[in-house]
C-alpha cells in the first residue's frame, strides 16, 4: 500500500501543468520568521528583532557558522510584511526600502554566497495577511518578479481571497513558477484555506501543484498547539499518508524549538513528530540566542536522517492507550527499516509501555535490531512476536529504529544472505 501510495503521486506529478522542479525530494529543511518575529515592522523601537534584511542576514550567519547548514537546514524564508505597501510604477512589488535596503536581490544573492536558498511570502489574496500587495490579478508578474531576484522557495498564503477559486488560482501560479525556468519549491497554504471553509480538498491537485502544503491552523507557541496539529494529522492519517512522498510533503507548520513554551522533552517530541510525519523541517526561533540543549535536539544527526528518508513515507499513529496518555506512530523508511515513536500526554509520571513488536506495524517476519534514537543505544534484538518495553517521559517521546537484521540460510548446499 506504501509503495503504490507513492508511485501514484510520483506519476500524478507528471500532468501537462504540474510542478516541475524536481524540488523536495526529501522534505526541506530551513528556518522561517513567522511564528517567532510575527509582523514587527518598527525597526526604530525594536532593531533587533523587526523583519529586516538585517534579521536574515543574521539568521543566515547562524545557520552556517552554529553547524545548522550541515545538518541540512537550507532555506532562510521571509514571511509576511517584507514589502513596501504599495506596488511601484510597473505594478512590481518591492521591499520596503528602509527595512530592506539591499533588496531581495542583494538578500538572495547574500545567501547563495553563504550555500543558502531565499524563501519569500506572497498572497493569493488582494492583500497579505498583515494588509500588504496582494498577488490576485499579478500572479505571473509575481512569478517572474521574485525568479529575477534569485528566490529558491514561495509560501503562498490565502488571505483576503475568494476560497472557491483556490483550486484554479493555485494551479495557475504553479505554470507561472514553472515558465520562469527557475526551480522554486512552492509551499501551499490552499488546503487549509479550503478546511476552514468546509470546501472538499482534492489532495491529488494538491500534490501535483505544491512541493508542500498546509493542511491546518497557524502553530503558536505552545504546547497545546502542537498537541492539536498531532491530532489532526493523525484523525485525517488515511486521507494525508497517500499523498505524501518524494517532491510532495504535507506541512503541520514550523518547529517551535528553543522559542517561550516547550520543555526540553516537549522539544524532544516535537522533533521526532515532525520526523515521523516527514514533515517540512522549518525552525521558527532566534539562532542567535538559542540554548544548546535546543540547539542539540535540532541538529540530532540521527532525527533528522529519519526526516530525509528518502523514500518520503509519512508515518501514521497506530496505537493509541486511553489510559496512560501514551500513543504509538510507526514510519516506514527505505530497505525495511522502521522508525517508531511512542509519544506520551501525560503530565503525571514516566510510565512504562510494553507493546508486541508486530503491533506497531513492521511488516517483515526478520528480526530487529531495535536502538533508541535519542538515547543512541541498542535495545536489543526482537522478533515481530516479541514485546518491547520502553519508559517514555511525561510529554516526552521514545523514538526508535528498528532495522532488519541480515540472516544466513542454507541454499542449494551453500550458505548465503537473505
Amino acid at each position: 500500500m506504501w509503495a503504490s501510495a507513492v508511485l501514484l503521486v510520483l506519476l500524478g506529478s507528471f500532468g501537462a501543468n504540474a510542478l516541475d522542479n524536481g524540488l523536495a525530494r526529501t522534505p526541506p529543511m530551513g528556518w522561517l520568521a513567522w511564528e517567532r518575529f510575527r509582523c514587527n515592522v518598527n525597526c526604530t523601537a525594536d532593531p533587533k528583532n523587526c523583519v529586516s534584511e538585517k534579521l536574515f542576514m543574521e539568521m543566515a550567519d547562524r545557520l552556517v557558522e552554529d553547524g545548522y547548514k550541515d545538518a541540512g537546514y537550507e532555506y532562510v524564508n521571509i514571511d509576511d510584511c517584507w514589502m513596501a505597501k504599495q506596488r511601484d510604477a510597473n505594478n512590481k512589488l518591492y521591499a520596503d526600502p528602509e527595512r530592506f535596503p539591499s533588496g531581495i536581490k542583494g538578500l538572495a544573492d547574500y545567501m547563495h554566497k553563504k550555500g543558502l536558498k531565499l524563501g519569500i511570502y506572497l498572497d493569493y489574496g488582494t492583500k497579505t495577511c498583515g494588509g500588504y500587495p496582494g498577488s490576485l490579478d499579478y500572479l505571473e508578474l509575481d512569478a517572474k518578479t521574485i525568479a529575477d531576484w534569485g528566490v529558491d522557495m514561495l509560501k503562498m498564503d490565502g488571505c483576503y481571497a475568494d476560497v472557491k477559486t483556490m483550486k484554479t488560482g493555485y494551479p495557475q501560479m504553479t505554470k507561472y513558477l514553472n515558465a520562469t525556468g527557475r526551480p522554486i519549491l512552492f509551499s501551499c497554504s490552499w488546503p487549509d484555506y479550503e478546511r476552514g471553509a468546509g470546501i472538499p480538498i482534492n489532495y491529488t491537485l494538491v500534490a501535483e501543484n505544491c512541493n508542500i502544503w498546509r493542511n491546518y491552523v497557524d502553530i503558536q507557541d505552545s504546547w497545546q498547539s502542537v498537541l492539536s496539529i498531532i491530532d489532526y494529522y493523525a484523525k485525517e492519517q488515511d486521507t494525508l499518508v497517500p499523498v505524501a512522498g518524494p517532491g510532495n510533503f504535507n506541512d503541520p507548520d514550523m518547529l517551535i524549538i528553543g522559542d517561550f513554551s516547550l520543555s526540553v522533552e516537549q522539544a524532544k517530541a516535537q522533533m521526532a513528530m515532525w520526523a515521523i510525519l516527514a514533515a517540512p523541517l522549518l525552525m521558527s526561533n532566534d539562532l542567535r540566542t538559542i540554548t544548546p540543549e535546543y540547539r542539540d535536539i535540532l541538529l540530532n544527526k540521527d532525527v533528522i536522517a529519519i526526516s530525509q528518508d528518502n523514500a518520503g513515507i509519512m508515518g501514521k499513529r497506530v496505537l493509541q492507550h486511553h489510559a496512560n496518555g501514551i500513543e504509538a506512530w510507526t514510519r516506514p523508511l527505505s530497505n525495511g527499516v522502521f522508525s517508531i515513536v511512542f509519544f506520551s500526554r501525560s503530565v503525571k509520571e514516566p510510565e512504562f509501555v510494553t507493546v508486541v513488536m508486530k503491533a506497531l506495524a513492521v511488516s517483515s517476519d526478520t528480526s530487529y535490531e531495535v536502538t533508541d534514537v535519542y538515547a543512541q543505544k541498542s535495545m536489543g534484538v526482537f522478533k515481530p512476536t516479541d514485546s518491547i518495553t520502553v519508559y517514555v517521559n511525561p510529554n516526552g517521546v521514545v523514538m526508535l529504529k528498528a532495522t532488519p537484521q541480515k540472516v544466513w540460510k542454507v541454499e542449494n548446499n551453500m550458505i548465503v544472505l537473505n
